[in-house]
């Protein structure tokens, strides 16, 4: 195989496509209403102390969750206001006049707008991250809080609350067919990445035999930030509910970024037999939140996939 074979790359789905992480540049492709495959390219940039982080135990996660969150955020608002675009067909020549000027004023986007997105992105993931943390935490205080006092067992229905309230949600957004195929562009994406991994040619026939899962995606991390967070709140006691709430809160970043390093240490036992059973947990999500991709789909990932390693090459031989 070729030297950026030896490359981790990963991705994530949009609205209608797929972005994926190159080692210089990140690279989205969406399937346009008229079939056209369109490409949104943005180089990586990194500063040095952020790539210092990215070397540090525990916080290397917090700072690639960070990162990631403010990136792909960029790439989803482009993936829907194509889709927005493509929904506007079929209105009034005034309408599609005032569109076109205002995509024409979109074409740059400033520095303002991209750092404005990215926080936007950023944002989006901490109060998600923090209703996920706190709901389930409050909720058992209130159902189960004088029932007992063992704080393992207290954290392990937590844990299960937390299970139970991210299966609901994944399976009732599931329902829209909107999120349904973004699911599937996902599975679209982790086929990608295996075939690639594999070594074989990136041809829709060749990327369809392999799984939609895969072990080192962000749902698995979602399982192990539960799990970890059952572990990590076990050493600490609490005497009120907000006191718990405070704690969850507090310890947030730690769990986090044990999660993160719990991800990379199951990926690197995927081929070990005795070991994988490791990140099957994470694999189960999966069967939520990636569907079979069509040929098409398929073919999307794989247009988006190859752009990004051009691209790398480019800047690589330059």
């Amino acid at each position: 195989m070729s030297q950026d074979s030896r490359n981790i790359y990963g991705g994530q789905a949009v609205i209608e496509g797929v972005m994926f992480a190159g080692k210089y540049a990140n690279v989205t492709a969406v399937r346009r209403k008229n079939n056209e495959i369109m490409f949104y390219e943005v180089p990586r940039t990194s500063k040095p102390w952020i790539q210092k982080l990215k070397k540090i135990p525990l916080l290397r996660g917090i700072v690639a969750i960070l990162e990631s969150s403010a990136k792909g955020s960029q790439h989803l608002n482009f993936s829907l206001e194509s889709y927005a675009e493509d929904e506007l067909e079929g209105e009034t020549d005034e309408a599609k006049l005032a569109k076109a000027k205002k995509a024409e004023e979109k074409k740059g986007w400033s520095l303002s707008m991209i750092v404005g997105v990215a926080v936007a992105g950023i944002l989006s993931f901490i109060v998600g991250k923090l209703v996920f943390t706190v709901v389930p935490a409050a909720a058992e205080e209130l159902i189960f809080g004088q029932s007992f006092s063992n704080i393992i067992v207290h954290n392990l229905l937590e844990g299960l609350i937390k299970i139970l309230f991210l299966l609901c949600y994944l399976y009732i957004i599931s329902l829209t067919p909107l999120i349904k195929r973004l699911f599937q562009y996902h599975g679209a994406e982790h086929k990608v990445i295996s075939a690639y991994e594999a070594g074989v040619e990136l041809t829709v026939e060749n990327v369809q035999r392999y799984t939609r899962l895969h072990y080192r995606c962000g749902s698995s991390f979602i399982v192990f930030s539960v799990l970890v967070g059952i572990i990590v709140y076990s050493f600490f006691h609490w005497d009120s509910m907000w006191q718990r709430i405070y704690l969850r809160v507090l310890l947030l970043p730690l769990v986090l970024g044990a999660s993160y390093e719990a991800l990379r240490f199951t990926n690197a036992l995927r081929d070990m037999p005795v070991l994988r059973f490791l990140g099957y947990p994470g694999l189960w999500l999966q069967k939520l939140t990636t569907k079979e991709p069509n040929d098409e789909q398929v073919a999307v990932s794989i247009a988006s996939f190859n752009r990004m390693l051009e691209l790398d090459r480019q800047v690589a031989r330059s």
